[in-house]
């Protein structure tokens, strides 16, 4: 299956050009389209609480900063830039103050496709997820370039959902380079997969078992953190460059055979089981449910895992020699 892909020569409306975007949170993410919004010649406004330590940047970068009523009551778009366990608690914040054919927009589709918020019926509900963190949008559009994009539309009341994602997308410099026509479910399910198994909890298991492996196993803790840690950027970096055929052409042919006859041994058949255990999870909506409980009981799971992870060998390890190499935090 593959997406429709669109860029900047594809955009045919100028929608965005007379409304206002309010975007709620001003993390790296919110802050990062804000400013290539605005630079594309859109009006942007931020929305916060009161309390948020934010303002003051926001303000210093020349933003009006607004309440969350107020941004439903000024702006035709509205961003939820924000973590997704904050998601509900804002939208009933500004929920009583939606108009028809406003726009609610997303950069992630766990709220809506997991229903934690239902808009109603007479507004836009769209996607434009940037595929990149927020410095990375930023620093692509500054270079005239842009990071690429996946949009969707959950709700198209106005008639104009699928151009608003698009012009929004363009304005965050996608259209320099790719726009991908997606939906919030593959989005949402797709994401949460790849952190559960692969970038996230693959790969932090991954690492610890193999420091534990080496060390357990007699070898100096120093050696093992570089050769189970630190040394992942290095091939990371060549897979995320060219893929995993260019990473095999630039490692020693000792590295590529190893590659070959050792790969399968970790990644097993029951290893695809369980990722696909997972996947299941997610798409049934068990996690989600487990990681809303876990925020409605204050994250107990995460600041005891979090505990644990600080106080284990290999983050001592870490510490000591980043350290030595203070080039590696730059």
């Amino acid at each position: 299956m593959s997406l429709t892909i669109y860029t900047q020569k594809d955009l045919t409306t100028s929608l965005l050009k007379d409304k206002t975007i309010g975007i709620i949170g001003f993390g790296a993410q919110g802050k990062a389209q804000a400013l290539n919004l605005r630079d594309s010649g859109l009006k942007v406004k931020i929305a916060l609480k009161s309390v948020s330590k934010s303002i003051p940047l926001a303000q210093e970068l020349g933003f009006e900063v607004c309440t969350l009523q107020e941004v439903a009551q000024e702006c035709d778009v509205i961003a939820f830039l924000l973590p997704d366990e904050w998601h509900k608690q804002v939208f009933d914040e500004v929920a009583p103050y939606l108009k028809r054919n406003q726009v609610l927009l997303f950069s992630h589709g766990f709220s809506i496709h997991f229903k934690e918020i239902t808009p109603p019926p007479f507004v836009d509900v769209i996607m434009v997820a940037p595929k990149g963190a927020g410095k990375a949008v930023r620093d692509e559009y500054v270079a005239g370039r842009g990071i690429v994009s996946l949009i969707g539309v959950e709700q198209n009341h106005s008639g104009e959902a699928k151009n608003i994602a698009l012009e929004y997308a363009c304005g965050l410099g996608s259209g320099r380079s790719a726009i991908f026509e997606s939906s919030f479910k593959d989005e949402c399910e797709c994401d949460l997969f790849s952190e559960q198994s692969v970038i996230c909890g693959g790969l932090d298991a991954l690492i610890r078992a193999g420091f534990e492996t080496l060390v357990e196993a007699g070898y100096p803790e120093e050696i093992a953190y570089f050769e189970c840690l630190h040394e992942v950027k290095l091939v990371a970096d060549l897979i995320y460059a060219n893929g995993l055929q260019s990473m095999r052409e630039h490692i020693s042919n000792t590295a590529e055979f190893g590659d070959i006859m050792a790969g399968k041994q970790i990644i097993t058949a029951e290893s695809k089981e369980a990722m696909r255990e997972i996947l299941r999870k997610i798409q049934s909506g068990e996690f989600a449910k487990s990681f809303l409980k876990e925020r409605d009981t204050h994250f107990p799971k995460l600041r005891r895992e979090r505990k644990i992870l600080q106080k284990s060998q290999i983050e001592e390890v870490g510490k000591k020699m980043r350290g030595l190499m203070p080039w590696v935090t730059h």
